[in-house]
């Protein structure tokens, strides 16, 4: 990124005088070859998610999460009804075409328009979900909506500093580290370091290509699994983990 000096020879940032704010997430459906993303709708979702969830005998899924588990359906739909119904954060149902049933969630949060940035998280994948190219893919359609239909400069993924599987999938996925926000909230009675990450629009366009290759056809055997990981598409010297 290029910076610009103001009249006094002081370093400012880059002139964004074009720039025109991003838009709001819709319902529309986010559909692809291994998932569909849709808007939570509690009738619909709970009693799948419920089963699914329900599938992680220990409760690992909930960890890093400043809710769950839910020990009932009834709690779960609750709690969808009270959380992931509004605009901010905005959940979406993870729809795995090998079962046709809702079997994760994730969202848009802290949704910046003005500023062009805007967050994913809240991602909770059942067992089933976990390690599939629906995960991955989910992923690539939420970044697509960002990007290249809402036209957002900022994607942000943040986790728990101790969360070592949510670190190493966003880096997995293409995402920057950028640092660790000591004592940044409290949740569940103990004290939470936050991990921030991030891709920016400059970076999009070859991240993008990356996931293309990746979801190639030719890259899956009849299984849905996969011949090459993303991290051999992935730009940059090396391939990532």
């Amino acid at each position: 990124m290029t910076h610009e000096n103001n009249e006094l020879g002081q370093p400012i940032g880059q002139s964004l005088a074009d720039w025109t704010p991003a838009g709001l997430p819709t319902r529309m459906p986010l559909t692809g070859r291994f998932c569909t993303l849709l808007p939570v709708d509690v009738d619909l979702h709970a009693q799948d998610l419920f089963d699914a969830f329900r599938a992680d005998r220990e409760d690992r899924i909930w960890t890093y999460l400043p809710y769950g588990p839910f020990e009932n359906i009834d709690d779960l739909h609750h709690w969808l009804t009270q959380t992931c119904l509004g605009r901010d954060p905005f959940f979406h149902a993870i729809i795995d075409h090998r079962t046709g049933t809702a079997a994760g969630l994730a969202s848009f949060l802290r949704i910046e328009p003005k500023i062009g940035v805007i967050e994913v998280g809240h991602i909770n994948y059942a067992p089933q979900l976990q390690r599939s190219a629906a995960a991955t893919e989910a992923m690539f359609l939420l970044m697509c909506t960002v990007f290249n239909t809402l036209g957002y400069r900022r994607y942000e993924w943040k986790c728990d500093a101790l969360n070592a599987p949510s670190r190493a999938a966003a880096k997995r996925l293409g995402f920057t580290f950028e640092g660790i926000f000591r004592q940044a909230t409290i949740y569940k009675q103990r004290n939470r370091d936050t991990a921030w990450f991030s891709i920016l629009d400059s970076e999009w366009p070859a991240l993008m290509q990356a996931y293309e290759k990746w979801l190639q056809p030719e890259n899956f055997d009849g299984n849905a699994h996969q011949k090459q990981p993303l991290g051999n598409f992935m730009p940059g010297e090396g391939a990532r983990c």
